[in-house]
């Protein structure tokens, strides 16, 4: 677990980070602030490819040296994010280290749950997400902090630190996992057939893109001389109340994962549309807004955890692929967030308005739920009076 955590944190310290970044990187490329957003955009879509891809083709590979071949992959990608000659570059790298962030949850999180014991596997996959939690609290305002006292790339370097340090830990502290047999690719596409699938899919990616929409211009948000003037040396503090949210966030969301799923889950998009409301009113001053932040990234991290269990749950057989289409689906959210929170601003809105969107985003995604929720017991209840009906007449 140690090990996989380590890892959860380099990936989440590179993903947000650069959201933190991007004044920085807007500056010295000299380019506006929603283009400097593509770098963003960049990494999810390497997520969001490289996700479903990974897992469908390496199911023949032991779990542990999978891992192993991920974060090595990763520790690349990074050290090109440092190496980067120009704009054109860096969103490549950042393509590339997307790449295998959604293979590295997946497998990490099935190997988790295989061990957990009954009725609590929303309990193991929230404390896999612990190192991704810590990240948002002491890996990512530090690698801020370094970013602005040093350079931009200096927070990469930190994250390529970390993913050296996940090789090292996987190789020595993780268990070799026999017991996890291989699939084909054909059994994990089995996934794709899925309605259920999909509905939970569409309901990840629409309900948490509002989170980035926020997310990734928070430092403007926060510095805007005509609403909150936040002096720019306390971004990391923002950065750090979002991730002790999301710490406690992500443990709430095994909890309720492991007591009542569908109910949760529906809770959890109701407030993420409170709380998206209350950012926009609030982050005009600097305590409220942060407070508010910190909401925002508690309960965005309470809705992921669940995610994962119900496509665990409706996927069949195909459960290293689905994993991995959770993961797809955060970061197509990532990018749509990004993008509607970059098109909001150019649109000549405030630096807050994003927050706006974002509520959009999460009562379109209980749009999506209540029917795919309905959807669902009625197949079991259609499932379950099939079964009793053969046994009837089976006579048993």
């Amino acid at each position: 677990m140690i090990a996989i955590a380590l890892g959860g944190f380099g990936i989440g310290t590179t993903e947000f980070v650069s959201m933190g970044l991007l004044p920085l990187i807007a500056d010295d490329y000299g380019m506006s602030e929603d283009r400097a957003g593509h770098i963003i955009s960049a990494y999810a879509l390497g997520v969001v490819v490289g996700a479903p891809l990974i897992t469908t083709l390496t199911g023949f590979i032991p779990r542990r040296r999978l891992l192993l071949i991920l974060m090595a992959f990763f520790v690349v990608g990074n050290s090109l994010t440092i190496l980067a000659p120009g704009y054109g570059w860096l969103l490549l790298a950042r393509f590339i280290t997307g790449l295998p962030h959604g293979a590295f949850f997946s497998v990490s999180g099935l190997c988790a749950a295989s061990m957990a014991p009954p009725g609590q596997r929303g309990r193991a996959l929230a404390l896999v997400g612990v190192g991704f939690s810590a990240a948002t609290i002491g890996g990512v305002p530090f690698a801020q902090w370094l970013g602005q006292v040093i350079h931009w790339k200096a927070a990469y370097g930190l994250v390529v630190a970390a993913g050296l340090a996940t090789v090292l830990a996987l190789w020595f502290f993780m268990p070799h996992m026999t017991k996890m047999k291989p699939t084909s690719a054909a059994t994990e596409l089995g996934a794709l057939a899925r309605s259920q699938v999909w509905l939970t899919l569409a309901m990840g990616t629409v309900g948490f893109g509002g989170m980035f929409a926020v997310y990734t211009y928070i430092a403007w948000t926060m510095t805007d001389p005509t609403r909150a003037a936040m002096d720019p040396v306390l971004i990391p503090v923002v950065l750090a109340a979002y991730g002790a949210g999301g710490l406690v966030g992500n443990l709430f969301g095994g909890w309720l994962a492991d007591r009542n799923l569908e109910i949760g889950i529906g809770v959890t998009l109701t407030a993420i549309v409170a709380v998206m409301l209350g950012f926009y009113v609030l982050s005009a001053h600097p305590i409220s807004g942060t407070i508010m932040f910190g909401v925002i990234g508690f309960f965005g991290s309470a809705l992921v955890p669940q995610l994962q269990i119900r496509l665990m749950d409706v996927a069949g057989r195909a459960q290293t692929l689905a994993a991995a289409l959770n993961h797809s689906a955060l970061n197509l959210a990532n990018a749509a967030g990004a993008a509607l929170g970059g098109a909001v601003i150019a649109a000549g809105y405030s630096y807050a308005a994003p927050s706006l969107a974002g509520a959009a985003m999460a009562i379109a995604a209980l749009v999506v739920w209540l029917p795919t929720v309905l959807l669902r017991r009625r197949s079991l209840k259609m499932a379950e009076s099939t079964y009793f009906a053969v046994k009837d007449v089976n006579g048993t």
